[in-house]
């Protein structure tokens, strides 16, 4: 079942690579008492999450601020030594948005947006999505359609549903 605005995130750990190197996030401790936004992305450094996705993110954190989103987290079916490096490449780490690894996708699977896409060697990874989260209920959920599509699922797009 995918998840759906109103609904509570599962409860799920996910990877960050620290200065002792991998170290657990527990999603719940993220988002208790807080008002989170988490963005989803097939893959780091694939095309549209390299150049549009995390780039939207990036431009649009003072507004997600000024609205009183404590966090932007970027989560990916990566490993976390990937996702650290990613952040760097992005300036995501630089502009302080949260790049975690779903590493096993677990968390993306719990949530209903696995897919696999063999022919461009994707397999269990997760559909492109961005949501509000406030105390660790989903309160907006924007979920692309088309393949290689990064509207509504963009930092604008989800402002513009706040």
């Amino acid at each position: 079942m995918t998840i759906s605005k109103g609904d509570t995130l599962p409860e799920a750990t996910l990877v960050q690579l620290g200065e002792k190197g991998p170290e657990p996030v527990a999603l719940a401790d993220k988002t208790k008492g807080r008002k989170v936004v988490i963005f989803a992305v097939p893959g780091a450094f694939t095309p549209t999450c390299h150049s549009a996705h995390v780039p939207s993110f990036i431009r649009t954190k003072d507004q997600f601020d000024a609205k009183g989103v404590d966090e932007i987290i970027c989560v990916s079916v990566n490993d976390p030594f990937v996702m650290k490096a990613w952040g760097e490449a992005t300036g995501a780490n630089a502009a302080g948005i949260t790049m975690l690894a779903d590493a096993g996708s677990e968390f993306t699977k719990a949530i209903g947006m696995d897919f696999d896409a063999p022919p461009a060697g994707l397999m269990a990874r997760s559909k492109r999505y961005a949501m509000l989260v406030e105390d660790g209920v989903v309160s907006v959920l924007n979920e692309e359609t088309a393949p290689g599509a990064c509207e509504v699922s963009a930092g604008e797009g989800l402002l513009d549903s706040m």
